[in-house]
C-alpha cells in the first residue's frame, strides 16, 4: 500500500474581505504550481467560489476587475490543465458583503457556514458546484466538483450542510480535523472525530460519527495533540501576524463571574486567566499538517509517525495537508521543497494525490 499525500489549498484573501487577490491568491499560487511541478507534486485548490462570485459581481456592476476576477477564472483552467486538482470552498460572508473603502464589507450574518437554512445551503452549494463546473470543463470535460471544505471548518450543525452537500453530488468533506476545538463566531468540537488519519461515511447529524450507508465521506485533514512549543516557527509566526493584521470584529467569550463571587470578581478573572495560561503552556492542541505553518523537518516526522502506525493498511491511506495562498511566502516556500523532496524519493511508500484516486466505498466498512 501507499499514502497518497493531499495538498489542499484554501485559495482566499482575508477573512474580513481585505487584500489584493493578485498578491493573495494569484501570484503565491503561481509559485507554488511551478515548486509543486518541479517535483511531480498535485495540488488541490479548494477555490471559495462565494468570493470569486462577488469578484465577478464588482466587475459586472463596474465594469473595472478590481478584483482580478479573469485572472482567478485563467489560473483555475490553468491548474486543471496541468494535471491539479480544483474543488469548491465556501465563505458564505461574501454573499451580501458591500464594497467599502476598497476592500469587501462582509456580511457577517452568514459567516457561520452550517448554522445558515437549509434552503440557503442547498442554493449557494448548488451554485459554487455548477460555477466549478462550467469553468473547468472546458478544460476537462469530465472534470466533477466531488469534495467540499466549509469555511473555518463550519461543519457543526451538520443536517443541514450534509444533505445540501450529498443532495448536489458532492461526496467528500474535508473540514474536520481531529482534536479541533473552538468557541467564538463559528463553534465546533471534533474532539470525538472518528479518526485523524482514515476516512469515514459520515452520520448526517454528527460529522465526527459513522453511519455505513452515508453517501458523504469526510477525509479529515491530518492532525496531532502536540505540547505549544510545536507550534513556534517562523511561519505559524507570521500567520499570527498576518491575523492581528488583518483582524474579525471582536467579540468577547470570556465566561461571566458567577453571582456569588461578589465582591471578588476581579480575583475570579484573573484565576481564570491563569488556569488558561496554564493549560495553554502546559497542555496540548490541536496540531494540523499545515504544509504553510509546519516546518520542513515537521511535516517530514509527520509522514514517517503516519507511516510507522498505518503502514499495514491494507490498501492505500490518504494524508490529507492544508494550506493556505494568501501566507505562502518564500520562507514558506524554502521551507516546503526539502517536504516534497523527500515525497518524490519515497515512491516506494508515498504518493502525490487527489481525492480522485480513492473508491470511496471501501471507507463504508472497517477496518480499512
Amino acid at each position: 500500500m501507499k499514502f497518497r499525500v493531499i495538498f489542499t489549498l484554501d485559495y482566499e484573501i482575508h477573512g474580513n474581505g481585505h487584500g489584493s487577490p493578485r498578491k493573495l491568491m494569484v501570484e503565491p499560487t503561481e509559485r507554488m504550481l511551478a515548486l509543486f511541478d518541479r517535483y511531480g507534486a498535485r495540488l488541490t485548490v479548494m477555490a471559495d467560489v462565494a468570493e470569486i462570485l462577488r469578484f465577478e459581481r464588482h466587475l459586472d456592476e463596474t465594469g473595472r476587475d478590481l478584483f482580478d476576477y479573469q485572472a482567478i477564472r485563467n489560473q483555475l483552467r490553468k491548474a486543471v490543465r496541468s494535471g491539479h486538482d480544483v474543488q469548491l470552498h465556501l465563505h458564505p460572508s461574501y454573499y451580501g458583503s458591500r464594497f467599502v473603502g476598497g476592500h469587501l464589507e462582509q456580511n457577517f450574518a452568514e459567516y457561520d457556514l452550517a448554522r445558515l437554512p437549509p434552503e440557503r445551503l442547498d442554493q449557494i452549494v448548488s451554485q459554487g458546484k455548477t460555477w466549478l463546473e462550467d469553468l473547468l470543463r472546458a478544460e476537462e470535460p469530465g472534470y466533477s466538483c466531488i469534495a467540499f471544505r466549509a469555511a473555518n471548518w463550519s461543519m457543526n450543525p451538520a443536517q443541514g450542510i450534509v444533505k445540501a452537500l450529498v443532495d448536489n453530488g458532492i461526496s467528500i468533506d474535508t473540514s474536520v480535523f481531529k482534536y479541533g476545538t473552538r468557541n467564538g463566531m463559528v463553534s465546533f468540537d471534533y474532539s470525538g472525530a472518528h479518526s485523524d488519519l482514515v476516512p469515514w461515511p459520515v452520520k448526517s447529524d454528527d460529522v465526527c460519527r459513522r453511519d455505513p450507508q452515508s453517501r458523504l465521506f469526510e477525509f479529515p485533514i491530518y492532525c496531532e495533540r502536540r505540547p505549544i512549543w510545536h507550534f513556534l516557527t517562523a511561519n505559524r509566526v507570521y500567520r499570527a501576524v498576518v491575523g492581528r493584521l488583518n483582524p474579525l470584529p471582536k467579540e468577547d467569550f470570556e465566561p461571566s463571574p458567577p453571582a456569588s463571587a461578589g465582591n471578588g470578581a476581579g480575583a475570579w478573572r484573573i484565576t481564570g486567566r491563569l488556569k488558561r495560561l496554564r493549560d495553554l503552556v502546559l497542555g496540548r492542541h490541536a496540531w494540523k499538517l499545515d504544509f504553510n505553518q509546519c516546518s520542513g523537518r515537521q511535516l517530514i516526522a509527520a509522514v514517517e509517525r503516519i507511516r510507522k502506525r498505518h503502514g499495514q493498511a491494507a490498501s492505500d491511506l490518504p494524508i490529507v495537508l492544508i494550506g493556505h495562498s494568501k501566507i505562502f511566502t518564500g520562507v514558506n516556500e524554502r521551507s516546503l521543497e526539502p517536504f516534497l523532496g523527500f515525497l518524490a524519493g519515497a515512491g516506494d511508500s508515498f504518493a502525490f494525490g487527489t481525492f480522485r484516486d480513492f473508491a470511496l466505498e471501501r471507507f463504508a466498512s472497517e477496518p480499512v
